[in-house]
């Protein structure tokens, strides 16, 4: 939503176009003025459709999307600049999945995955890509030795907290209880759950017995939902109608996240609505910039589940320490993610691409070859299915 207000701003005419059934809770876009168009896999009525709008822009959500229709875009549209929106590093995250279920330390046996393979060639197919963590950044120019003027880092792009929103916000002793939210089909999320139940929940309730922790998410399972126990002041909410009134209402977040990537969106909501975190390192990374250049973070940072949640119980209590680590939230929302510094970037980024396009990919010869040899495979297995599919149809 963000991006498209950013594109909405530059006064482009936006179409989104998806293969995915439409959700209940999807926001509508028709209602900001945004035409959206349903779309096949593997079907040639995308040609047609791509041809006919002939976009200066397309952008792609996540690597996925640009191995399906990217080698269709370029076939159709070769001018059309391509953007892709990693979200996060998939490669990453997966990889760091594999050596927390193996119970080994990660490093870059597990970087260097089948994930990482897809996912890297499609950054190298496209004009630009988007890189939502700085910590990302690195891993993708260090390890993976990517050309940085392929790369655009961009973070949330928020608006920033005046004064007069904070003093509407409700105060310490106007809160209770913990929270923590996220979609229960993230894995991540799902651990992070299961982590608070088994390691750390028993020792904050122990010390605040009348304490409860309320869990928000979409899409619970049954799996997720017997992890309730009314008793233990353990709520599975299930999804939250307003994050921001779920936040405003706690008192303390809690992320301890132990495998994952990008910037955690849970992190982002506690701090608009002044709600402290407790967070691990992985919840962490890339939210307060560097340990030389960075921002106090906006809670504790702490991986030994015991020592997580005694920090939780100190953070709950002790309303001072609240206090700051509360303030040092809307600095980061307000430094770090300003909206309109990040804008006048992107504005800058898109339109030297759009006049020097030609130019930029003589120097990109590896997402040339890429699109050459890996993408000529995607097209005709693609190819296959929608024959495949024309003759079930017809049969």
């Amino acid at each position: 939503m963000q991006l498209i207000h950013f594109f909405k701003s530059q006064n482009f005419t936006i179409t989104f176009a998806s293969p995915c059934a439409k959700s209940d809770r999807a926001f509508d876009l028709t209602t900001i003025g945004i035409e959206q168009v349903p779309i096949q896999l593997n079907d040639e009525s995308f040609d047609t459709f791509i041809k006919k709008l002939s976009p200066d822009i397309v952008l792609f959500d996540r690597f996925m999307m640009e191995e399906q229709f990217g080698w269709r875009v370029t076939e159709q549209c070769p001018n059309t600049l391509k953007i892709l929106d990693t979200e996060d590093l998939h490669c990453l995250r997966k990889g760091r999945q594999q050596a927390f279920k193996e119970q080994i330390p990660f490093d870059n046996t597990y970087l260097f995955n089948e994930t990482a393979k897809r996912e890297i060639a499609s950054i190298f197919r496209c004009d630009l890509s988007f890189i939502i963590s700085e910590a990302e950044m690195e891993i993708l120019k260090e390890q993976f030795k990517m050309d940085e003027r392929l790369l655009c880092y961009l973070p949330f792009m928020l608006d920033p907290i005046s004064k007069e929103t904070i003093q509407k916000l409700p105060k310490f002793e106007e809160r209770a209880h913990f929270v923590t939210i996220g979609n229960f089909l993230h894995e991540p999320n799902y651990d992070a759950i299961t982590y608070l139940k088994e390691a750390i929940w028993p020792f904050i309730r122990q010390q605040l017995q009348k304490s409860e922790l309320h869990i928000y998410g979409a899409y619970p399972s049954q799996k997720v939902l017997q992890l309730q126990n009314k008793k233990e002041g353990f709520y599975i909410k299930g999804f939250a109608e307003d994050v921001n009134t779920t936040m405003q209402d706690a008192r303390v977040c809690l992320s301890p996240l132990r495998f994952g990537a990008g910037l955690k969106g849970k992190l982002i909501d506690a701090m608009q609505n002044g709600a402290p975190c407790a967070m691990s390192t992985i919840a962490a990374e890339g939210m307060f910039g560097s340990e030389t250049s960075g921002l106090e973070p906006n809670g504790f940072i702490e991986d030994n589940p015991q020592v997580f949640a005694q920090k939780a119980v100190e953070l709950y209590t002790n309303e001072n320490i609240w206090k700051t680590y509360q303030i040092n939230g809307f600095e980061i929302i307000n430094k770090r993610f300003n909206k309109t510094n990040f804008e006048i970037k992107l504005k800058g980024t898109i339109d030297n691409l759009s006049n020097n396009l030609e130019k930029m990919r003589l120097q990109n010869f590896t997402g040339t070859m890429l699109y050459h040899h890996s993408m000529q495979s995607t097209k005709f297995m693609s190819r296959w299915i929608e024959e495949k599919n024309k003759k079930t149809n017809v049969s």
